[in-house]
């Protein structure tokens, strides 16, 4: 078993790096929302266990959560190689991971972090538009919509959420770096972390990342 770690503060394009190279790559792209979600949905005990914490609107404990991914990992098969975005966030997760890894014969590849400035991320962030009908995301400055303020799929009335707007995201970047600083550094001293800097558009970028993996792969085929 294989995994791979996305790092990222909101907003810095770690999710769509990772659904444009897990197919080019071979690896499964596994969002910590939607695994949460996968186990309420399938009925599970851990996904209940999970559900009354969301439904208090409370953060999942880590032991939960780690209950939630080894699920996820066990479901993939020995074989599976799976990239993780939004975890692990904090050092303890990162221990209960390492610890799952172990007692499956998994292991660590490569931590991808990727960087960009606090401008950039609150720009990014901020300019987001969801549609009050279907849930269709737009952007006023990467992809806005045809007609302003309205949806291209429905014609829906397009908002900006609340924990989109500067004050909200501002906090959530505080949380973020105070979460992970030391987590970073940890992943730095284990020698598998690579910090890419995704200030700039999504097509070199993801080229970059694709190529740190199949570099490793033309490398072990020379061995």
């Amino acid at each position: 078993m294989k995994i791979v770690i996305f790092l990222g503060a909101p907003g810095s394009g770690k999710g769509t790096v990772a659904d444009r190279v897990e197919e080019r790559l071979g690896y499964t792209h596994v969002s910590t929302g939607n695994m949460l979600r996968e186990a309420v949905k399938a009925g599970t005990a851990v996904g209940e266990a999970a559900k009354s914490y969301m439904e208090r609107g409370e953060l999942v404990p880590d032991e939960v959560m780690i209950k939630v991914i080894e699920a996820r990992m066990d479901a993939g098969g020995a074989d599976a190689a799976f990239m993780f975005d939004g975890y692990p966030r904090t050092v303890e997760q990162a221990e209960l991971l390492e610890k799952s890894l172990e007692g499956r014969g998994g292991t660590l590849e490569k931590v991808v972090f990727l960087d960009a400035p606090r401008d950039v991320l609150i720009r990014r962030l901020t300019g987001r538009r969801t549609c009050r009908d279907c849930g269709a995301c737009f952007h006023v400055e990467t992809m806005p919509p045809k007609k302003e303020g309205v949806c291209d799929d429905c014609g829906g009335e397009l908002y900006q959420r609340p924990d989109d707007q500067e004050e909200t995201i501002a906090n959530r970047l505080d949380v973020y770096n105070s979460q992970t600083e030391s987590l970073v550094s940890r992943y730095e001293e284990q020698g598998v972390l690579v910090r890419v800097d995704s200030d700039r558009p999504v097509a070199p970028l993801v080229e970059d990342v694709a190529a740190l993996f199949e570099s490793d792969a033309d490398a072990s085929d020379g061995q």
